[in-house]
């Protein structure tokens, strides 16, 4: 009961803290590339002297890895016709850098030993086919300031994955520069940063309708949002949640399955009977015909827009979740343009295994990962409402479907062979886009002001932070 009494008053004293949260020292602003498996990416610094990267952010994994060192790794991407180099990480470049030894507790029953380099080994393999990481981890600095008018620098020490070995999408345009693993085991940076006392243990990503966002560690969100308890009887615990009902239009379902929030899979994967009720609820409440790619393509409902067609509507959806409290969909569908015309389609994919609510249905929220409470939370937000450090880019770029990613690691390494879904097909050149005023509106950004964006990105990483 002691003991007991003692958690409550650390579990008091952690929610009511003032501490300002902390965030990466390039800014706590993120960025939804495309190009990159249409991910949310930031740029973080690491080592002594410090060196930047640009990385994906990851709830569904733990460990955060950087290529390091690496026999196989994306050491450039090609920008506009501009090879533009990437930093690589090296133990020997950085004078605070530290092998994990094998005897460590971090090091644990799930990993390895390199006897070679003398430091516990990790291979983590992924839900996409053939992705995995391999090498060696490290204790090194991760640079972060207090997110607040002070700045105050923080060097927090973390333990880190030296990437030797990338395989599958981290080779194909996924995650190039290194993956930023969220999850709730004792080596992901938000436990590492709780469990030094350093902030709160929770942290707050904000999804932008137009692609930019925000992250916060210690962030516990506000007293007004809306909150639904996560599920831990699992043997290796993620931020899996329990959905009740599923609303789409004037239909409502009593439906209870468990999904897992995943910022790295870019779009929402649900099995049966799930998926069967979304769609099967979205399609008989929507007014235009159906469109079938000639190539196979990862969406199964799709419809066909008019040639002067300048507006559509499609039903509200919801998901009410375990405690009462409702999730709205903002952002449901994907604008697709192909040779014929321009179409629009559900983006949801139907899963083989675990159901998992991405990154597309995150968008205009901030999620709140609050491990003390272990409750996610959500409340509507374009990312703004704070005058926190954010980069107005333009409008959210939806004319084409890109490849889905999931970085989503195996409970357990193994040769178990898991379903990846196929690629989305480039469906040809594309019109211009009607305009309107009603319902949903059909735009876009122009490609080569994507790739400006992206160019400019690209040089602000290289020289500003180099």
């Amino acid at each position: 009961m002691a003991h007991r009494d003692h958690l409550f008053k650390a579990r008091r004293l952690a929610g009511s803290t003032t501490s300002p949260a902390l965030t990466f020292s390039g800014g706590n602003s993120t960025y939804r590339l495309s190009a990159l498996g249409f991910l949310h990416y930031v740029f973080v610094d690491v080592g002594t002297p410090n060196s930047t990267y640009l990385v994906a952010l990851d709830t569904g994994s733990d460990l955060f890895w950087l290529p390091c060192d690496c026999t196989s790794c994306v050491r450039s991407l090609n920008i506009s016709g501009q090879n533009i180099d990437l930093n690589i990480y090296s133990p020997n470049a950085s004078s605070t850098s530290m092998p994990v030894p094998c005897n460590s507790p971090i090091c644990g029953a799930r990993r390895g030993c390199s006897i070679s380099r003398n430091a516990c080994a990790y291979r983590d393999v992924y839900l996409s086919s053939n992705t995995s990481s391999a090498g060696i981890l490290i204790d090194d600095i991760l640079h972060l300031v207090s997110d607040d008018s002070q700045k105050t620098r923080v060097e927090a020490p973390i333990t880190l994955g030296c990437g030797i070995t990338q395989t599958g999408d981290f080779l194909n345009g996924g995650a190039p520069n290194g993956l930023f693993g969220l999850g709730m085991d004792n080596i992901s940076v938000p436990s590492i940063l709780a469990s030094k006392g350093l902030t709160a243990n929770s942290f707050g990503m904000c999804f932008g309708p137009n692609g930019l966002g925000r992250i916060d560690f210690g962030d516990k969100g506000s007293p007004d949002q809306k909150v639904t308890p996560f599920n831990l009887e699992q043997l290796h615990p993620t931020y899996n949640i329990t959905v009740t009902q599923i609303v789409v239009g004037n239909s409502s379902t009593d439906l209870e399955f468990t999904a897992i929030f995943d910022s790295g899979t870019s779009f929402t994967y649900l099995n049966d009977p799930a998926y069967t009720v979304l769609t099967m609820n979205f399609d008989s409440q929507i007014t235009e015909p159906r469109f079938r790619p000639s190539t196979k393509f990862i969406f199964d409902y799709c419809y066909e827009l008019g040639s002067n067609q300048t507006s559509f509507v499609i039903p509200d959806m919801n998901l009410r979740m375990k405690g009462g409290n409702t999730f709205f969909l903002n952002d449901p569908i994907i604008i697709i343009r192909h040779s014929g015309g321009i179409a629009f389609c559900m983006a949801i994919v139907k899963s083989g295994d675990v159901n998992i609510i991405g990154q597309n249905f995150m968008a205009g929220y901030r999620i709140i990962f609050d491990r003390e409470e272990m409750v996610l939370g959500w409340q509507e937000s374009d990312c703004y409402d704070s005058g926190k450090n954010t980069l107005p880019i333009g409008n959210n770029t939806r004319s084409d479907a890109p490849s889905p990613s999931i970085f989503q690691p195996q409970a357990t390494p193994s040769n178990t062979p898991h379903s990846s879904p196929p690629s989305a097909p480039s469906l040809g050149s594309s019109p211009p886009p009607p305009q309107g005023n009603s319902a949903v509106h059909l735009s876009s950004i122009n490609n080569n002001l994507l790739v400006v964006i992206f160019t400019f990105l690209f040089h602000y990483f290289i020289i500003i932070y180099s």
